[in-house]
């Protein structure tokens, strides 16, 4: 509370208070230098997390670099953009379109504004582009036009059709009829997912009538008066972040980010590769390829992202759908930008100001490392909680593991699995190397979770599962014990996690009874310390891992040494 009152007390004392209702003074005037407006992220929420602040302040530092004042409009005094030493000058101010008319107004009378910054700070700040655009005041970077080409599902559509790229059977619904009967049209389950959100808020997987009843309400009363879009949920996709840097002439793809949990968990819960620990060079180099044909379409001016979704990746005629664009900076950027030793979100600035991009001499070359994003979850903090991931995020932050090939490892297998196992202790899960793995899963994971158990049995692990996947792992042949689910009687598994007998949870689950069922299991995990996946991709990568750990192959190099 008392670095909260310091922190607020210096920030109106740069201020000389006006009156009610009107932007205060800056108490350093505006000067009559070439001046760019950044609107930063607001207050932190669970879905617009720091990265945007990342960005925020890199532009400030990049127009310095090319003679542009920087100023910075945000109202979070947790964060560096509201550093004194961040920008040229800060408004302390709510991000509205009210407050931020009034500033804009001080600013365009005493120097020339070059234009306003939206594409930083997440979605808060794009939701004003509208409201700047009426006001006639220019915006930095992708024009309004093609800010709603992007976010308009239909214009959106048109576009995609035009240029002979593919999106997964959807449709838009204003009301709750008009969602059962488009749902009925694509075909169940579907992503229900309001428009102009951030962090997946209000997005849910549907897989009946009854479901979609339930839910409907809210996704529409967090749409607003948009539509709620109803797009067909891919089954065992892969799903995969592309980020690229745009101008008029020239894009550069400066990451290709593969998902390890697969399509459904929104990307800001999900651990992520770069490079792709799996896909082929032909699936990335055409994941690049229709990144690239996309921003020309929409003629990005700086930042854009790109989600894809890839059915079936290693089958001979994988099919690539588009998921959405967003033409703005993406939580992914400071990890991409590290990964590759690139300021993008700098070098975006820039080229939003009017540096061609071409200037920057950027080329995709090879690097011998690989990097796991892996989220870090506020679970253990809220009770009641269920710890299962969905499109809706939850994450309140990250971490990121780096490794690199060495001289006699024949690809990057090895690699992932070590910078895996560091992404896992960056972000406080300490897996075990011995003891007993409790396994759980749906249906269609079981042909999906052998592999991982093989692993562990070939560590010297012991298994333990529930009725359903302790026959099918059996049936393979597996040695695996049995034990009862919580409603089967005493003791049950979680009486085994209680007494220490479990030193590891793979657990995937679908359905309304299922989740209740097994929700005791994954909190008894979490208060126990016990590390937990909920996905079957998840539960191979920490088998992967755990190899990694018991062959005491984890090492450092300088930070210096990545990229080189």
């Amino acid at each position: 509370a008392a670095e909260f009152a310091s922190a607020t007390a210096y920030m109106y004392s740069t201020y000389e208070t006006g009156a009610l209702g009107q932007v205060p003074e800056c108490e350093s005037e505006p000067s009559g230098a070439r001046k760019a407006i950044i609107l930063g992220g607001g207050p932190n929420r669970i879905g617009q997390g720091i990265e945007f602040d990342y960005c925020c302040c890199h532009a400030a530092f990049a127009f310095a670099d090319i003679g542009v004042e920087s100023i910075m409009v945000n109202c979070n005094p947790e964060t560096v953009s509201t550093d004194y030493d961040t920008s040229d000058r800060l408004y302390f101010e709510p991000l509205t379109a009210e407050d931020v008319l009034e500033l804009i107004e001080v600013e365009r009378s005493k120097g020339d504004l070059i234009g306003v910054v939206v594409q930083f700070g997440g979605q808060t700040p794009l939701k004003l582009a509208h409201a700047l655009h009426e006001d006639g005041i220019p915006i930095l970077g992708t024009s309004l036009d093609s800010i709603d080409l992007a976010e308009d599902r239909e214009r959106f559509q048109v576009m995609l059709n035009d240029i002979g790229l593919m999106q997964p059977p959807n449709g838009l619904a204003r009301s709750a009829q008009e969602a059962a009967d488009k749902a009925d049209e694509v075909g169940y389950p579907v992503v229900l997912r309001p428009s102009y959100v951030l962090g997946g808020r209000g997005m849910m997987i549907v897989h009946d009538r009854e479901q979609l009843d339930r839910y409907v309400g809210e996704a529409m009363r967090v749409s607003g008066n948009d539509p709620v879009l109803i797009d067909h949920y891919l089954n065992r996709a892969t799903e995969v972040d592309v980020d690229a840097l745009c101008d008029d002439e020239t894009v550069f793809v400066a990451g290709v980010l593969e998902h390890i949990e697969e399509a459904g968990v929104h990307s800001g819960d999900s651990a992520c590769s770069m490079p792709p620990h799996s896909l082929s060079a032909e699936i990335v180099a055409e994941l690049k390829r229709q990144t690239e044909a996309m921003a020309r379409a929409l003629k990005v001016r700086g930042l854009m992202n790109v989600q894809f979704a890839i059915e079936e990746p290693h089958s001979e005629n994988p099919r690539i759908f588009v998921l959405e664009v967003n033409p703005r900076a993406s939580r992914t950027a400071p990890f991409v930008a590290k990964t590759i030793g690139q300021p993008i979100a700098a070098i975006a600035a820039k080229v939003m100001a009017g540096v061609p991009l071409k200037s920057f001499a950027l080329a995709d070359r090879p690097y011998d490392h690989i990097a796991v994003k892996e989220a870090v979850f506020p679970f253990a903090r809220f009770a009641g909680v269920d710890t299962i991931l969905g499109p809706e995020m939850r994450s309140t932050g990250e971490v990121m593991g780096l490794d690199w090939k060495r001289e006699d490892e024949a690809d990057m297998a090895p690699a992932f699995a070590r910078a895996f196992a560091k992404s896992q202790i960056g972000g406080g899960t300490t897996l075990p190397t011995a003891g007993c793995a409790f396994v759980s899963v749906k249906d269609d994971d079981k042909p999906f979770i052998a592999e991982a158990v093989t692993l562990l049995l070939k560590q010297g692990f012991s298994i333990i599962a529930t009725g359903g996947t302790h026959a099918y792992l059996v049936e393979q042949g597996l040695p695996v014990g049995h034990v009862k689910k919580v409603l089967e009687g005493r003791p049950n598994i979680v009486d085994a996690m209680k007494n220490g007998e479990v030193q590891l949870v793979f657990n995937t689950t679908e359905g309304k009874q299922s989740l209740q069922d097994s929700f005791s299991l994954r909190r008894t995990a979490l208060m126990m310390k016990i590390p937990y996946y909920t996905t079957s991709a998840g539960a191979l990568a920490a088998s992967q891992a755990i190899g990694a750990i018991q062959a005491d192959a984890l090492d450092v190099r300088p930070l210096q040494a990545y990229p080189r």
